[in-house]
């Protein structure tokens, strides 16, 4: 095992070749998702799966609690094991799939520390900034979404598409649970987000800021999304909401506008997934 990697790097690994170990407590049964929630809510953890998504957790200023990784995957995260004092726990990959309860196929995982999330007005501000000489300052607000799929999915558009912040509801699911990082691409780490309180606090902040707010919704009284690019507003909140329900009606009541997404006869809606990237685009 030490001829793949640094000299340097073989006092911090740790063998390990016993699934019960207790030190593997933060890797276990990955794909219970309510235990999951639990255990990295209380213990103020998450987990990040891959090289891409660990480096970026990394670099976003996530400190390690430790590391997970089989021998082939340690030469391609040498540098960020030598710049971490968390301890690398080495193990078969046929032992690393019988912790987790998956085939770990995307190699390292990481346990790391969560940081405290900025008040929605830090990120407000953020997204005004990041707006300097475009069009409109955007943020997207996310209702109560409960696929984490689809919230790592929103991050990733935002972030393709130059959405400046994302703000998740206090019922929305967890940016940070693994499935989200990884669906998201570990974007997640790149666009300023938060969670809010309220909606009522939430548009309060929103109108303080300047922001005209739309729901994305079916409601009779909805502009197309067309009327909505093409009206002149300097900053823009999209409200999304959960993939049953949709946004809320007190919600969408509550906003400026309401706006669907033009479609062919037979079809009323898109995945949330697929109308973040939509309007995201239509709206850049």
């Amino acid at each position: 095992m030490a001829g793949l990697i640094p000299p340097q790097l073989v006092a911090d690994l740790i063998e390990i070749d016993d699934p019960d170990d207790p030190r593997l407590a933060d890797y276990r049964d990955l794909r219970d998702v309510e235990l999951r929630k639990s255990l990295e809510a209380a213990q103020g953890l998450f987990l990040a799966e891959g090289e891409k998504v660990v480096r970026r957790a990394r670099a976003a200023g996530h400190a390690a609690r430790s590391f997970l990784m089989a021998p082939r995957w340690l030469p391609g995260l040498a540098d960020v094991l030598a710049a971490s004092d968390a301890p690398c726990y080495v193990v078969s990959e046929q032992l690393a799939e019988a912790v987790t309860g998956f085939h770990v196929h995307r190699g390292a995982l990481a346990s790391l520390h969560r940081r405290p999330l900025p008040p929605v007005s830090q990120v407000l501000e953020q997204a005004s900034a990041m707006a300097a000489g475009r069009r409109r300052a955007r943020v997207v607000v996310l209702e109560g979404l409960v696929d984490h799929g689809n919230v790592g999915s929103a991050f990733r558009n935002a972030a393709a598409l130059g959405v400046g912040a994302v703000i998740v509801t206090r019922t929305c699911a967890d940016p940070l649970y693994r499935r989200a990082i990884k669906t998201s691409m570990g974007n997640v780490f790149s666009v300023p987000w938060t969670r809010s309180g309220p909606m009522p606090e939430l548009f309060a902040d929103l109108r303080a800021h300047g922001y005209t707010t739309a729901a994305l919704t079916l409601s009779d009284d909805a502009l197309t999304l067309d009327d909505l690019v093409g009206l002149d507003l300097p900053a823009l909140a999209m409200i999304f909401g959960t993939e049953g329900q949709g946004v809320h009606p007190k919600t969408a009541a509550a906003c400026d506008h309401r706006v669907k997404i033009p479609m062919e006869p037979g079809v009323d809606s898109l995945n949330v997934a697929a109308a973040t990237a939509v309007t995201f685009y239509a709206t850049r």
